[in-house]
């Protein structure tokens, strides 16, 4: 996420109360989560484990725990607390905001664009032309939705991330402040839920279709004219290359890959990241061919037994 302008790194320290490293005028163009940081960015880190990760990003502002020597060229944010202090960060810059109408007056929606009845339609909204919303879609603040597109009824586009940090005295959940961008020639069906970014964007590529009863988690990246069948659920960060086919009932983890043009067939566990051009199967996942081979030894068992007798 972008803030609307640059600000000083003085300013940023000011707004969540900590102190800081490097110069007053320090830049800080914006905030993101660490896998899509760019320079310019505040990313935050509370455990030990990740501090090189986020010290050696792309980013140029960490909000961390632990006063550190800051690396060439980078401004550190001391925080007590930097899940907290992000989540503030993220109420300050992309606060919600109430609305009392079905359509926000700050949509914006394009030529021939048809909107049935019962949809919502949210803040700074932008929906492109030739589109079709069918009844009781409801589309969350800052979504993008290109040219083309058919959603139907029951679908939600921009709930919040499911990101949660447990604490003594229950979950904490990190406030969602990115969006979801549809492209052109989209097709979603009935009764999906795609979640918006936490600080970034989740994104469907032109061209791709989607089944009823699909969930894409926050920050997914969809490819273009990819093939999604009904009850898929696709965790948070998963990256799903061009022209990639999911059958029915597939679940993935969430920070993997899978590459072009790849098959997974239906009721598959992806558990890791997967090269394209090739069918997968089964959980964990193999490719299907010897994936089937071994289902079709497993029967053969009593059969080796009786012979050993």
């Amino acid at each position: 996420m972008k803030f609307p302008r640059i600000h000083t790194l003085k300013e940023i320290a000011g707004i969540i109360g900590c102190p800081y490293v490097g110069a007053d005028d320090f830049a800080v163009e914006g905030m993101n989560e660490i896998h899509v940081v760019t320079p310019g960015d505040i990313v935050f880190v509370d455990h030990p484990k990740y501090y090189d990760k986020a010290l050696q990003s792309a980013a140029t502002i960490v909000l961390i725990n632990k006063e550190v020597d800051c690396p060439d060229g980078k401004a550190l944010l001391i925080s007590d607390d930097p899940f907290r202090d992000f989540n503030t960060l993220t109420k300050h810059f992309r606060p919600f905001v109430a609305s009392n109408v079905s359509i926000s007056v700050s949509a914006t929606i394009g030529e021939n664009t048809i909107v049935q009845p019962n949809c919502f339609i949210g803040h700074n909204v932008t929906i492109g032309k030739n589109c079709l919303l069918h009844a009781n879609v409801i589309v969350y603040d800052n979504t993008v939705i290109g040219d083309n597109v058919i959603i139907h009824s029951g679908t939600i586009l921009g709930a919040d991330a499911f990101y949660y940090k447990k604490r003594p005295e229950g979950f904490d959940q990190l406030l969602s402040g990115g969006r979801v961008v549809i492209e052109d020639n989209v097709g979603i069906g009935a009764l999906c839920t795609i979640d918006k970014g936490v600080t970034g964007d989740t994104t469907i590529g032109a061209g791709t279709k989607i089944d009823n009863q699909v969930h894409v988690g926050h920050d997914t990246v969809i490819g273009k004219k990819c093939l999604i069948a009904s009850q898929t659920g696709i965790a948070g960060c998963v990256v799903i290359e061009d022209e990639v086919t999911m059958w029915g009932q597939v679940g993935t983890t969430s920070g993997i890959t899978i590459g072009a043009k790849a098959v997974i067939l239906g009721q598959t566990g992806v558990t890791k990241s997967v090269e394209g051009g090739k069918s997968y199967f089964g959980t964990p996942i193999e490719e299907s061919r010897e994936k089937l081979k071994q289902l079709a030894n497993v029967k053969r068992i009593p059969e080796i037994l009786n012979k050993l007798k």
